[in-house]
């Protein structure tokens, strides 16, 4: 069976480019970066090479970027230490955001931290005018806002300088999770009003477990992890030198030839949306489907015939790999929060779909007609 992955918003595999530039730090040059001798001085330099490369794409200083293990470190990291060590008494946020946002908010919450839920629309996009309320209301005194720069469920973007603006314009800090947007768009953070942003390096094309957090200059977060003087003071423990490596290969890759990048996965999502509506009746689209959406995802709402809740397992034995939301709680009982917030009432199946610069049109044609199998065998409801 030839099987087709299109769970790329959970992970996606390791180019090609980006393992041969990560092998020779895996198997020749294993200095420890702090050591002062020629083996350390050869991996440190790696580091710093990096730290440059992503900089550079991103419009910032070097400084600014702060290597981790990922997204989620990168988002507490943020939102734990400006209520530290920034005098944050203020947390403004969305419910549909991912859980390495949500779940440390509800966590300070319990800790005396004011957390005010903004209001989203009906596709999940922030509530600008309840933003601003907030805002007022608070005075921008100590205040933090996290809104992530495209939700990893449904697809649906925030604008960063429109939500930055108001933040700029208030005194309020802005942090966003750009884990679903980095490597897929360009920014120019010299001139966008954000403070921080997280990145993870496998969503495009990179190694797991290695990521930043861009934090601009200062901004004066301290150490969360603390037992050495890594990452300039701000991250402690020995470098992931071949994963650091690995994210500057792959965000190299992305860069070089991002407009025909998303040309190519933005037509397969059109493609996708057509050959649906086109074949299983009653189907529809969850968030913005629509082109100002996150062109690498789709999520589809399927009616309630009888058995949705086994659809994701059906195209999986069939051999379509896919999410019904975000793979990143695979091990919950639960279904989608961010679904349930913005669709509480409505049955039915949801799969999300997620492309990436390795698939194909065929894909995209097989998978449905691997749903149009499936749901001729499924009895319609009276």
């Amino acid at each position: 069976m030839n099987r087709i992955y299109l769970d790329n918003a959970a992970t996606t595999p390791l180019a090609p480019e980006v393992f041969d530039a990560m092998l020779p730090y895996l198997k020749e040059h294993f200095g420890n970066p702090s050591a002062i001798h020629a083996f350390g001085r050869k991996t440190r330099a790696a580091v710093e090479q990096a730290r440059r490369t992503v900089a550079g794409l991103l419009n910032c200083a070097p400084g600014e970027i702060i290597f981790t293990s990922g997204g989620t470190e990168a988002d507490n990291m943020v939102l734990n230490g400006a209520v530290r060590d920034l005098g944050v008494k203020h947390l403004i946020t969305s419910p549909v955001e991912h859980h390495a946002v949500e779940l440390p908010a509800h966590a300070l919450a319990h800790h005396g931290t004011q957390v005010h839920w903004l209001r989203v629309e009906a596709d999940g996009r922030p509530d600008l005018t309840h933003l601003e309320e907030l805002l007022k209301a608070t005075n921008g005194q100590g205040v933090l806002v996290s809104l992530m720069h495209a939700n990893n469920e449904i697809g649906t973007r925030t604008d960063l300088h429109a939500v930055g603006g108001l933040c700029r314009q208030y005194g309020a800090l802005f942090h966003s999770d750009t884990v679903q947007t980095m490597g897929h768009y360009r920014f120019d953070l010299e001139n966008t009003p954000i403070d921080f942003l997280a990145c993870a390096a496998h969503k495009f094309h990179g190694p797991k477990g290695v990521g930043f957090l861009y934090m601009r200059s200062g901004a004066g977060l301290k150490p969360m992890i603390l037992g050495g003087s890594q990452e300039r003071n701000m991250r402690a423990g020995t470098e992931n030198i071949a994963g650091i490596v690995g994210l500057a290969k792959a965000m190299e890759l992305a860069y070089h030839d991002l407009e025909q990048h998303q040309a190519h996965i933005q037509g397969l999502k059109d493609l996708l949306k057509k050959r649906l509506v086109e074949e299983i009746p009653g189907v529809g689209f969850n968030g913005d489907p629509g082109p100002g959406s996150l062109y690498t995802v789709l999520s589809v709402h399927f009616p309630d015939d009888g058995k949705g809740e086994m659809l994701l397992y059906n195209l999986d034995i069939e051999g379509v790999a896919v999410s019904g939301g975000s793979a990143c709680s695979s091990g919950s009982n639960t279904g989608s929060h961010v679904l349930g917030a913005l669709y509480p009432e409505r049955l039915g199946a949801n799969i999300r779909f997620s492309f990436s610069r390795y698939s194909t049109a065929a894909e995209v044609e097989h998978a449905v007609s691997v749903l149009k199998r499936i749901f001729q065998l499924v009895p319609h409801k009276a």
